[in-house]
């Protein structure tokens, strides 16, 4: 990440107030300069004013070493240049410091009083030592060099370092503007790509329950009636009964195991424990999800859109054909729905029916589908078995997805699921779900 101007400042190396060695150098050898040539001129001042040359020089040295402070306190340092400008020392010292005054983040009428007073200062000396010089006939100009030379000079030492102290104070702030934009920015992608990953990771986790809970919708519910039938099969064989109870246990333990294996991967997609895990088990899951889809149905046509209502008779049917008695009422005007409710309406029939099969087999069974206006309604509900041993003689194993999957479907779509066991000892699954 670029580093700000105040990043910058606090992690300066430099030292005292300066944030750089090259800085304090650059200062210290114009306040060296700036001391000498005020030095320098301290030797005419000492002998107009009457004083020791000594005195002239020292305070010259004194006064010139001021530059020394034009970063900390460039107001003093102009100060000083304008009150030695009547000894004409300081020249250097008045233009550095008028340029590192206007360069400063001052108010602009602190700059403009004290460029005026310094413009006004070199003025009147300029102009009285002019008239001096001529009245001793040093120069033989007219009168008009008098004011001409003393604006000339004083515009001279005052404008230029102004207007360039404004030009690259302006630059400084300008480039610190675009280093904090650039940093702002940074720090905003840095917030989008940090967003942007906890979207893709909550549409990874979104696509995997997805898939659970359509592995689980498709698969478990035809896995748990072939265990049914062999279930149904080992008890009434009667040519072969060895071979028949063999064969029978093969094709229950083969479901069984199957639907354990898919129960193992639902766990896996819904935890997302370990990267390489996860991708193995969502690339699977895809694609077992996508032949589950296209599965040949009982006539062998292939469902290419999945389940909708007009298949509710068949999936009942199916439901009688392992034993299990079932009665289908509908209400209202039968009507087509969006493809998306017809399929979770159909799922939340099939999973119900299901889980009677695991934990009511043999119970009378009772469905209830519902047309009205804005909605479609559905309850699934069983009576309790007629044996308590029944309940478990296929050993059918669950997850706990089953309802979980019915849930998350109803409530994606904005309806309102229902389920828990009812005061006859049976069990109900309601669902109401927006035809819109």
């Amino acid at each position: 990440m670029t580093t700000t101007g105040e990043d910058r400042t606090m992690a300066g190396t430099g030292p005292w107030w300066w944030a750089r060695w090259r800085s304090a150098v650059l200062d210290g050898s114009l306040a060296l300069v700036s001391a000498l040539e005020c030095g320098a001129e301290g030797i005419p001042f000492a002998k107009d004013a009457g004083i020791p040359v000594s005195v002239g020089i020292v305070f010259g040295l004194l006064a010139g070493s001021v530059l020394l402070l034009r970063r900390k306190w460039p107001i003093a340092v102009v100060l000083v240049a304008i009150a030695i400008t009547p000894a004409q020392m300081g020249f250097l010292m008045g233009i550095v410091g008028l340029y590192t005054l206007a360069a400063a983040e001052l108010p602009r009428r602190i700059i403009a009083a004290l460029a005026g007073m310094s413009l006004v200062g070199t003025m009147i000396v300029t102009f009285v030592r002019v008239r001096q010089d001529m009245a001793r006939g040093d120069l033989t100009l007219g009168d008009w060099f008098v004011p001409f030379a003393s604006i000339t000079t004083s515009l001279g030492l005052t404008a230029p370092p102004v207007l360039l102290g404004l030009y690259v104070g302006a630059r400084r702030r300008l480039m610190e503007s675009l280093r904090e934009r650039a940093d702002s920015l940074e720090r905003e992608l840095q917030l989008l790509a940090e967003r942007a990953e906890e979207r893709a990771e909550w549409a990874r986790n979104e696509e995997r329950t997805r898939i659970a809970r359509e592995m689980h919708d498709v698969v478990a519910h035809r896995v748990s009636l072939m265990v049914v039938h062999a279930a149904a099969l080992q008890a009434v064989a009667r040519k072969d009964p060895e071979k028949a109870v063999r064969n029978a246990a093969l094709v229950g333990d083969m479901g069984r195991q199957a639907l354990t294996e898919l129960r193992e991967m639902l766990g896996v997609l819904r935890s997302g424990d370990g990267a390489q895990r996860r991708e193995a088990s969502v690339s699977s899951a895809v694609a077992v999800a996508v032949v589950a889809s296209r599965a040949v149905d009982a006539d062998g046509g292939v469902a290419a859109e999945g389940p909708c209502l007009s298949e509710l008779d068949e999936l009942i049917g199916q439901s009688a054909a392992a034993g299990m008695v079932v009665d289908l009422s509908v209400e209202g005007d039968v009507r087509s729905y969006a493809r998306a409710v017809e399929q979770t309406a159909y799922r939340v029939v099939q999973e119900a029916l299901t889980n009677v099969h695991k934990h009511a087999a043999g119970a009378k069974t009772h469905v209830r589908l519902a047309h009205r206006g804005s909605e479609i309604a559905m309850q699934v509900e069983n009576e309790p078995p007629s044996e308590p041993a029944s309940a478990s003689a296929a050993r059918l194993p669950s997850g706990g997805n089953g309802l979980l999957g019915m849930r998350e479907r109803v409530v994606g779509l904005g309806g309102v699921f229902v389920s828990g066991p009812t005061d006859a000892g049976g069990f109900r699954v309601s669902a109401v779900i927006p035809a819109a």
